[in-house]
């Protein structure tokens, strides 16, 4: 069918031309995907920093009814771990700050909301939340590691679970 090689390598190479001008054509007109969502952008107008102040200076309590905490609490926990926390704002966004990377991760928590509710009310992705609560407890850890004692023993393990079990009816669970 085809005389000369010439013509057949022709053929191949305005077919692949072809092909990929179509397919940088359909990669041109795919939807445009936003760095934020509209709704986080109101951050600039009232954001979690502002509601954490107003909360501290709330004498009904309501700080501690949010965080779990007393605020004296929660700045001393701050002031311990907020060189961890702290991030650079970059050209592209401004970071969050560390009282308020604290304070999603103490109210994931105290309410046990999933991320994706905590995206609203902190008005940053879920995917920030779940970095936030992770970046927090690799923290406390980090810093609380020689305050907090685990049982050594495997008798010591099985009391508190005893303990646990007759306090709360809740079998195979340890806490205090």
């Amino acid at each position: 069918m085809w005389n000369d090689d010439n013509e057949l390598i022709a053929c191949a190479a305005v077919y692949y031309v072809v092909c990929t001008g179509e397919y940088l054509k359909r990669r041109m007109r795919r939807k445009k995907r936003w760095w934020v969502d509209s709704y986080n952008k109101s951050r600039k107008r009232y954001n979690a920093t502002d509601m954490l102040v107003d909360l501290k200076k709330e004498p009904s309590g309501r700080f501690h009814n949010f965080c779990q905490m007393d605020a004296t609490d929660f700045e001393s926990l701050l002031s311990r771990i907020a060189q961890t926390l702290i991030k650079k704002d970059t050209n592209m966004q401004k970071s969050i700050p560390a009282q308020e990377r604290l304070a999603v991760a103490l109210r994931f928590f105290a309410s046990g909301d999933s991320c994706g509710s905590l995206s609203f009310l902190f008005k940053i992705s879920k995917q920030t939340v779940s970095k936030c609560v992770d970046e927090v407890c690799k923290a406390l850890i980090e810093e609380l590691k020689d305050e907090i004692q685990l049982p050594k023993e495997e008798h010591q393990w099985l009391e508190i679970a005893r303990q646990f079990e007759l306090q709360w009816n809740f079998p195979n669970c340890l806490g205090r």
